[in-house]
């Protein structure tokens, strides 16, 4: 009896993130959750070697053969890349596939589109192989974070592909190893907001992420003992004299940031969540990431502003910045802070918490 896929489609969240932004990268805490847009990859097999990849949400096809090694014609050809990273650890495939992309999650915007592609796709990939895989959701993010990031040199973290490959609110640490924490806070309604800037997502995170490592550097030459993840924030003036003025807040916001994530850990595991406490939080994170690492922009503030005038309790740019995309917590008429953000020029998105990645459909077995 030969097995015998008629279709399979598989979906992924996109994600926001709470508390952490421009930390994963530097091995300290974060806390993204995933939210109710996804993107999805619908297929089947083929009886040839050919990959058919539909994109109608940006009028594109990308085909190309599974025979032989598969060259990255692309900038990031992520969909060429997650089948080599599948080849090395040990998954074939006899056979292509027809497939479709579709996806609610606003691309290039510091939700994770790329990402939640990247995981939807291993995943789907998985399931097309010989040896019809249904991944772990770590494994699942190993595999997409090596087939996005590593693959091609980008400077990002994890934070992406852990988040939407696992769903709901995670507590991520990365050092001295990678663990995991799913949170149940009882959280509602989020709105977010597309700026509809165009971002440059590695511009800034390496701008970003060079600018806390020279830092570092500077620092462990006279204090080998030094790290973010242990410097306490009322020690930290001890190196002020080895830091110029930028250096120096840079470093305080970067710790900062740190203890307002692990507030946010405390708060968001209570039995209870205090809501406007939370809302403060993401303010504060706001303001660090504003001011100091300056990855917002005037319309984004705009937009901010607007939604908390229309009852949202807190709110923060999200993503690497630069453009993109905002987003506040509003339990109480998300549609009235919709249409606020809306009136500031933005596309708004009213979401709540999501699910990881999941088959939304598997094809029968004969």
């Amino acid at each position: 009896m030969v097995q015998r896929m008629d279709s399979l489609t598989v979906s992924t969240p996109g994600r926001i993130c709470l508390f952490g932004e421009h930390q994963d990268y530097l091995s300290l805490p974060v806390i993204p959750a995933a939210i109710s847009l996804r993107v999805k990859v619908s297929g089947k097999p083929r009886n040839d070697a050919l990959v058919n990849i539909h994109l109608p949400d940006i009028q594109d096809e990308i085909s190309f053969s599974l025979d032989g090694d598969l060259t990255y014609v692309l900038e990031r050809d992520y969909f060429r890349s997650s089948i080599n990273i599948l080849r090395r650890n040990g998954f074939t495939f006899s056979r292509g596939f027809d497939c479709t992309v579709r996806g609610e999650i606003p691309i290039r915007a510091g939700t994770s589109s790329s990402s939640a592609l990247v995981v939807t796709w291993i995943q789907f990939l998985a399931l097309m192989s010989n040896q019809r895989a249904h991944l772990p959701p770590e494994i699942r993010a190993r595999y997409a974070h090596t087939a996005e990031v590593l693959e091609f040199g980008e400077p990002g973290g994890m934070m992406d592909q852990y988040a939407t490959s696992l769903g709901g609110i995670l507590f991520i640490q990365f050092s001295p190893a990678i663990s995991l924490k799913g949170l149940t806070s009882p959280l509602t309604s989020f709105v977010l907001g597309d700026s509809r800037e165009a971002k440059d997502t590695k511009s800034v995170l390496s701008r970003v992420k060079n600018s806390v490592s020279e830092v570092v550097q500077t620092i462990s030459r006279n204090h080998g003992e030094f790290t973010l993840q242990s410097a306490k924030e009322d020690e930290l003036e001890r190196y002020g004299k080895e830091l110029n003025s930028e250096q120096y807040r840079l470093l305080r916001a970067t710790v900062r940031n740190r203890e307002l994530t692990f507030t946010a850990l405390q708060l968001l595991s209570a039995p209870s969540v205090n809501e406007r406490k939370f809302g403060e939080l993401l303010n504060e994170h706001h303001r660090v990431l504003r001011d100091v690492l300056k990855i917002s922009t005037p319309k984004i503030e705009a937009m901010l502003e607007s939604a908390l005038k229309a009852g949202a309790y807190g709110g923060k740019i999200n993503g690497s910045g630069g453009g993109g995309c905002m987003f506040v917590y509003a339990p109480e008429h998300p549609e009235r802070v919709a249409e606020a953000i809306e009136k500031a020029g933005g596309a708004p998105f009213i979401v709540r918490i999501d699910e990881g990645t999941r088959i939304e459909k598997d094809g029968e077995l004969s």
